[in-house]
C-alpha cells in the first residue's frame, strides 16, 4: 500500500524568509528555476503538460538549477557519463556503439541533453562541442516523458492510490503503549506519517481512478529513475547481436564511465534546520537519519524508501529491527556475565586450582615433547578464573535463551515484513511484478509458451540447467577443501611453531610460545582468509553468470548461498576447531594423539573455552571494527581525491561543480552493493548465536556495533555514494533462510559447547555423584596421574623434559642454573605428573576410568534433552505467532475488494459507452467487423 504525498516526504514547508518554496522530494524543484509556461512536446499522441500554473516564466539564461535540464522545466531522471579517448579505431568503435545506444533509448520514448563545457549539443545534430568536469568527461542527462513515464508504469505494474484506507485501526495494548512518547520517536516536524491509501495496479485506460494532485507528484523522482533503469537494461548497442545489450555492458567495455540517478542536491545547509527547514530531501535525511548524533532516534523508514526505494529500505528497515531486537539479548547476556563477575569469588573450583598448596601446588606434566619442563597447576590461576566469567551456572539458561530469541526474532521479522510489504505494495512483486533479467532473454537457449501468459517466453530445461549447476556444485566444493585444507595447515602451523619456540634458549622467549604462536597464526590466517574471499567473490560471480538465473531475484539468492556458505567455513572454522576438536583426544604421556607426526594441542587445565571466548571475541570485534573503518574512510578519502578538480574550479570562478558532476566523483554503490552489509551481519548473527555459550557479551557488543553500523551506513548512503537506482524487493532474500539455519545450528552447537567444550557436565557429575553436593576436590578428580618413566619414546629419546636443559618451571619460567630457585629444585627428581583427562595411573595400562564413561553418558544425555526441549519450544513459537497480523490481511482483503469492484464499474462504463455509440450509429466496433 503506497503512501502516495503531494510533495516531499509528507509536504514539509520550510519556514524561513519569503523567497522559500514547500521542499521535499517534488518540493526542491521549485527553489530558484527558471521555468516557461508552455507545454513540452514529449510523444505523439494526446500529452498532458508537465509545467505548473505557478512556474516562472523561462528566461533566456541558463538554468543554475543542476536538477533540470537547461529548459528549467524537465527534471534529469538520470545520467549517464563517459570520458572522450585519443583519436583512433578503438575510440570509434566506442563512439559508434554509444551513437546506437542513444538512439535506441530515444526510440524508447527517453528525452537526452548533452552537457558540456562551453553549452549544450543539440542532440539532433549529434554535435559534442568540448566536455565537461575538467575538459575530460561528457554528461547524458536523461527525462522520461509524461507518456512513456505512464506506458512503462503500467508495464512495470506500479501500484497507485486508488483510496483512502478506511479500515479502522484496531486498538490493543501495544498500540497504546506505541502512543507512549518516547526520545526514540522522530520529530513530526519534519518527518511527519506517510498518507494512507489502498492502491491498484495502474493502467493507463482508467487513469482517472486514481488519485492524482498533480503529474509532477503522480511518480516519486524515484519511481521514474526505476523507469529509466529498466530501458538502460535492455537497450541494445549493437544492431547485429541481440545479446549486445544494457548500460551494464556499455560501462564494462568502458563505452562509458557512470550511470546513476541525480541526489537532490547538497547534504548540508549553512542554516539551521530548525530555524530555516531543510533545503532538501538529502539534506533532511542527513540531519535526522546520517547525523552520528541521531543514534538513538528510531529511522525515518518510509522517506528511506521514498528516496533509495524499496530494497535499500528493507534492509535498513531489517537492520534496525535486527538492532533492536538485540537489545532484549544484549541486557540478558550482560547480566550472565556480571552474575560470573560476582560469584568468582565464591567459585571453589578455580579457588583450589589458585590455592599454592595442593591441588594448586600439582606438577603438571610438560605440554610439549622434548622441550617443555614440568609446571605448576597454580600457574593456570588467572585461566581458571576467566574461564568461570563464561562457564557458569548462568551459561546453561543463557544459550537456551538465545536459542529462543534467535527464533522469536525471525517470527517476529517476518510479521513485520508482510507490514512493510503491504505498506510499501511489494505483495507479490516477485511472482507478477518481476520481469526476467535481460541476460536471460538473450542466451536461453529454449523457448516455450508461458503456462500463465499464453505468451512465449525464454526457457531453459532442467537437462541444459543440470551441467551448469553441477559445475557450480563441484568449484564450491574445491574452494570449500582448499579453506579446509589452509585451517588444517594452520593446525600444524601452530604445533610446530610452539615447539619450535619452547625450545629456544631463551627462557622469556620460550615461555611465551603459546602467545608467540596464536598472534603469527591469527595473522596468517587472517591473510588467508582475506585473499581467500577475494578469489570466492569472483569465483561465486562467474558461476552465478554461468548458471543464466530468470530473475534476478534468483540469481540474487542463489549468489548469496554461494558466498555464505563459504563465509561460514571461512569466519568460524577456528571456532569450531577449538571448541569441538582442540584437545579432545590428546592421548596420554605415554602415548600422545599426533597429527602428521606432531603432537596435538592441549588445553589448559582450566579448558578451552577461555581460548574459544578469545578467539571469537578477537575475530568478532576485529572485523567489525576494520570493517567499518574501510567501509567509511576509504570512501571519504577516495571522493575526496576525484572532486578536488571540480571543487578548485568552482573557487576559482572558472565554472560552477554541477550535481551531476558532484555525484560522479562520488564512490558506486556497485550491483550487489548490499550483499557486503547483509553478509557482515549474517556473520555476526552467527556469533551472537552459534556460540554464545562461551561468550555471552557477543550480543552486547553486535548491539553496540549495529548502532554505529546503522548512522556509518546511512552517513555512507546520503554523503558518499551516487545514489542509487530505486530497485524493489518483496523482501531480505535468501538471507531469512540463512538465519533460520543459523538459528537452528545454534541450538545443536550451544548444546554440545556446554557438553563437550565447558566443564558444566563434569563439574555437575562430580558434585552429585562423589562430592556429596560439594565441588572440592574436583580438581584432584578432573586430573589423571602420570608416572614420569613411562613417557612415550621417540626416535630413542623420551618425550620428557631434556633433564641436561632443564626439568622443572616456577611461577609460569623454566628453572636453570643460576636461578633463585635452582638449588630448591636442583636435586628434586619428579616421579609423576598431573594431566588432564579420566585414565588409570599412575602405572600403565592409561586406559579410560569409569567416571569418563559416565561423564560421557551424560553429556550425550544432555545435547539430546537440551535440543529437543529448545526445538519443542520453537516450533510452539513458530506456530503460535501469525505471520501476518490480523489488521494487515483485512486491508489485503479490502484492497482487493476495491481493485475488483473499480474493474467491474470500468467495464460497466465501457459498456454503456458502446450501446450509447451504436444508437448513434458510431459503433467502432461494428464498423471494424464489417470491413
Amino acid at each position: 500500500m503506497a503512501g502516495q504525498a503531494p510533495i516531499g516526504f509528507e509536504g514539509m514547508e520550510q519556514n524561513g524568509g519569503g523567497d522559500q518554496q514547500n521542499v521535499g522530494f517534488e518540493g526542491y524543484e521549485n527553489q530558484n528555476k527558471p521555468v516557461g509556461t508552455e507545454n513540452i512536446e514529449l510523444a505523439e499522441g494526446e500529452h498532458q503538460p508537465l509545467n505548473s500554473d505557478k512556474r516562472k516564466k523561462e528566461t533566456d539564461e541558463p538554468s543554475e538549477n543542476d536538477l533540470f535540464m537547461r529548459d528549467g522545466r524537465r527534471r534529469i531522471d538520470y545520467v549517464i557519463a563517459y570520458q572522450k579517448g585519443e583519436e583512433g579505431e578503438s575510440e570509434n568503435k566506442k563512439n559508434k556503439k554509444r551513437k546506437e545506444f542513444e538512439k535506441n533509448l530515444r526510440e524508447e520514448g527517453l528525452e537526452l541533453e548533452i552537457e558540456d563545457a562551453e553549452g549544450v549539443s543539440v542532440e539532433q545534430q549529434g554535435e559534442e562541442e568540448g566536455n565537461s568536469a575538467g575538459g575530460k568527461t561528457i554528461f547524458i542527462k536523461i527525462h522520461v516523458p509524461w507518456d512513456t513515464m505512464l506506458r512503462y508504469a503500467e508495464e512495470l505494474k506500479y501500484k497507485m492510490p486508488i483510496q483512502d484506507n478506511d479500515i479502522d485501526e484496531e486498538v490493543t495494548l501495544l498500540s497504546c503503549l506505541q502512543k507512549i512518547p518516547t526520545p526514540f520517536e522522530l520529530s513530526e516536524e519534519f518527518i511527519k506519517p506517510e498518507p494512507n491509501y489502498f492502491t491498484a495496479a495502474f493502467t493507463r485506460e482508467r487513469i482517472s481512478d486514481f488519485i492524482m494532485e498533480s503529474e509532477e507528484t503522480f511518480f516519486t523522482h524515484a519511481e521514474r529513475s526505476r523507469v529509466v533503469h529498466e530501458i538502460l537494461e535492455v537497450c541494445r548497442y549493437d544492431p547485429d547481436n541481440k545479446t549486445k545489450f544494457g548500460i551494464e555492458h556499455m560501462i564494462a567495455n568502458k563505452c562509458y564511465a557512470a550511470s546513476y540517478p541525480l541526489h537532490e542536491g547538497p547534504h548540508k545547509s549553512e542554516h539551521s534546520l530548525l530555524t530555516h527547514g531543510p533545503l532538501n530531501d538529502r539534506h533532511l535525511l542527513y540531519e535526522e537519519w546520517a547525523r552520528p548524533g541521531r543514534w538513538y532516534k528510531k529511522q525515518p523508514l518510509d522517506a528511506i524508501r521514498r528516496y533509495y526505494g524499496e530494497k535499500i529500505g528493507l534492509y535498513f528497515a531489517w537492520l534496525g529491527f535486527y538492532t533492536e531486537a538485540l537489545t532484549w539479548a544484549a541486557l540478558v547476556g550482560f547480566i550472565v556475565f556480571l552474575y560470573g563477575c560476582f560469584t568468582v569469588a565464591f567459585d571453589a573450583v578455580s579457588d583450589d586450582l589458585c590455592n599454592a598448596g595442593n591441588p594448586g601446588n600439582f606438577t603438571m606434566c610438560p605440554q610439549c615433547s622434548g622441550r617443555c619442563p614440568y609446571w605448576l597447576l597454580s600457574s593456570s590461576c588467572f585461566y581458571a578464573k576467566l574461564t568461570y566469567l563464561f562457564d557458569n551456572g548462568a551459561t546453561v539458561f543463557f544459550a537456551a535463551f538465545m536459542s529462543l530469541w534467535a527464533t522469536t526474532f525471525c517470527e517476529f521479522w517476518k510479521r513485520r515484513q508482510n507490514e512493510i510489504d503491504y505498506d510499501w505494495d511489494l505483495f507479490g512483486f516477485e511472482d507478477q511484478e518481476e520481469n526476467c533479467r535481460p541476460q536471460f532473454e538473450a542466451k536461453a537457449p529454449d523457448k516455450r509458451i508461458n503456462p500463465v501468459t499464453k505468451l512465449p517466453e525464454a526457457y531453459m530445461g532442467l537437462m541444459k540447467r543440470f551441467p551448469r549447476i553441477t559445475a557450480a556444485i563441484l568449484s564450491i566444493t574445491f574452494m570449500i577443501c582448499l579453506v579446509l585444507a589452509s585451517v588444517m595447515g594452520i593446525i600444524v602451523y601452530r604445533i610446530a611453531v610452539r615447539a619450535a619456540i619452547a625450545a629456544v634458549s631463551d627462557n622469556f622467549i620460550s615461555s611465551q610460545a603459546s602467545i608467540i604462536t596464536s598472534c603469527t597464526a591469527s595473522g596468517i590466517s587472517l591473510i588467508i582468509i582475506m585473499s581467500l574471499q577475494i578469489l570466492y567473490d569472483k569465483i561465486a560471480t562467474f558461476l552465478t553468470d554461468f548458471e543464466l538465473h530468470r530473475t534476478e531475484t534468483d540469481y540474487e539468492d542463489s549468489y548469496t548461498f554461494k558466498m555464505y556458505f563459504f563465509a561460514f567455513v571461512n569466519y568460524y572454522s577456528s571456532s569450531f576447531y577449538i571448541a569441538f576438536f582442540k584437545g579432545k583426544l590428546p592421548g596420554n604421556p605415554s602415548d600422545y594423539g599426533k597429527i602428521l607426526g606432531l603432537r596435538q594441542e592441549e588445553c589448559d587445565p582450566a579448558g578451552c573455552l577461555q581460548e574459544l571466548f578469545i578467539n571469537i571475541a578477537i575475530v568478532m570485534c576485529g572485523k567489525q571494527f576494520f570493517n567499518n573503518f574501510m567501509e567509511i574512510f576509504v570512501p571519504i578519502a577516495l571522493n575526496f581525491w576525484r572532486s578536488r578538480g571540480g571543487r578548485a574550479e568552482e573557487k576559482e570562478g572558472k565554472g560552477r561543480y554541477e550535481q551531476w558532476e558532484k555525484d560522479f566523483d562520488l564512490s558506486d554503490l556497485g550491483p550487489r552493493g548490499l550483499f557486503k552489509e547483509y553478509l557482515e551481519m549474517a556473520v555476526q548473527f552467527g556469533f551472537t548465536t552459534i556460540f554464545v555459550a562461551a561468550f555471552p557479551l557477543a550480543p552486547f557488543f553486535a548491539l553496540v556495533n549495529n548502532l554505529m553500523e546503522i548512522r556509518l551506513d546511512a552517513f555512507k548512503f546520503v554523503t558518499q555514494l551516487r545514489r542509487p537506482y530505486a530497485a524493489r524487493a518483496q523482501d531480505i532474500g535468501a538471507w531469512y533462510a540463512i538465519l533460520l539455519g543459523v538459528g537452528n545450528l545454534a541450538v545443536l552447537t550451544n548444546a554440545c559447547v556446554i557438553a563437550f567444550t565447558s566443564e558444566f557436565i563434569p563439574r555437575e557429575v562430580y558434585k552429585y555423584a562423589v562430592g556429596e553436593g560439594s565441588l572440592s576436590g574436583y580438581i584432584d578428580y578432573s586430573l589423571a596421574r602420570f608416572n614420569t618413566s613411562n613417557f612415550e619414546m621417540i626416535d630413542g629419546e623420551t618425550s620428557g623434559p631434556n633433564p641436561d636443559k632443564y626439568s622443572f618451571v616456577y611461577d609460569g619460567y623454566p628453572v636453570e642454573a643460576g636461578d633463585e630457585y635452582y638449588d630448591m629444585y636442583a636435586n628434586e627428581t619428579v616421579s609423576e605428573c598431573r594431566y588432564r583427562g579420566y585414565y588409570n595411573g599412575p602405572n600403565p595400562p592409561y586406559d579410560h576410568t569409569i567416571d569418563h564413561w559416565k561423564i560421557l553418558a551424560m553429556k550425550l544425555v544432555f545435547v539430546l534433552l537440551y535440543e529437543h526441549l529448545i526445538f519443542a519450544c520453537k516450533f510452539a513459537i513458530d506456530y503460535f505467532i501469525p505471520d501476518m497480523p490480523e489488521h494487515v490481511r483485512n486491508a489485503i482483503k479490502r484492497e482487493n475488494y476495491l481493485a475488483q469492484k473499480a474493474l467491474h464499474d470500468f467495464s460497466i462504463q465501457q459498456a454503456a459507452e458502446k450501446k450509447k455509440a451504436k444508437r448513434k450509429g458510431n459503433d467502432p466496433g461494428a464498423a471494424e467487423a464489417a470491413r
